[in-house]
């Protein structure tokens, strides 16, 4: 699963990621956990019972390091300098334990490194779905990559 290099991308190029994972209340606890977030609607069952999603809600910055996860293999595995940046980042709905999730990525900018030659620069739309078909996360993602041939 090679990414591919700055050279081998165009605006409009689009992926539906084939990898999809169905979020597992031990994924939310221990990433809940292992960040230090306290948020009850994360961990107490209780309170999440009490609150008007009715029950737990995973952690959102879980669900945006999946989307991210999800589109590596496909995107920058092999081919990546630098992940220069997330941009715009929303999560229109909740993600809740047992949704299964899949994302999609779009390029809406290339451009040639003006500090790093034989280099470009990379911007997906990554948005990651439910098995509802709604989006549940989307941001804007910028890498610095590889080029197979010398860019000028």
């Amino acid at each position: 699963m090679a990414g591919r290099y700055f050279d081998e991308w165009r605006v409009g190029d689009r992926i539906e990621h084939e990898l999809r994972r169905t979020v597992t209340e031990t994924d939310n606890l221990l990433f809940s956990t292992m960040t230090h977030n306290t948020q009850p609607l994360h961990l107490d069952a209780e309170a999440a019972r009490a609150s008007e999603f009715g029950q737990i809600l995973v952690n959102g910055t879980f669900t945006f390091a999946l989307m991210v996860g999800i589109t590596v293999g496909d995107t920058t595995a092999g081919t990546l300098v630098a992940n220069l940046g997330y941009d715009k980042l929303v999560m229109p709905k909740p993600v809740f334990i047992g949704d299964t999730l899949r994302a999609e990525s779009e390029v809406v900018e290339t451009r040639p490194s003006k500090s790093r030659p034989g280099h470009g620069i990379v911007t997906w739309k990554h948005r990651m779905f439910n098995q509802r078909d709604e989006i549940v996360c989307e941001c804007l993602r910028s890498a610095l990559l590889k080029s197979r041939v010398q860019i000028v």
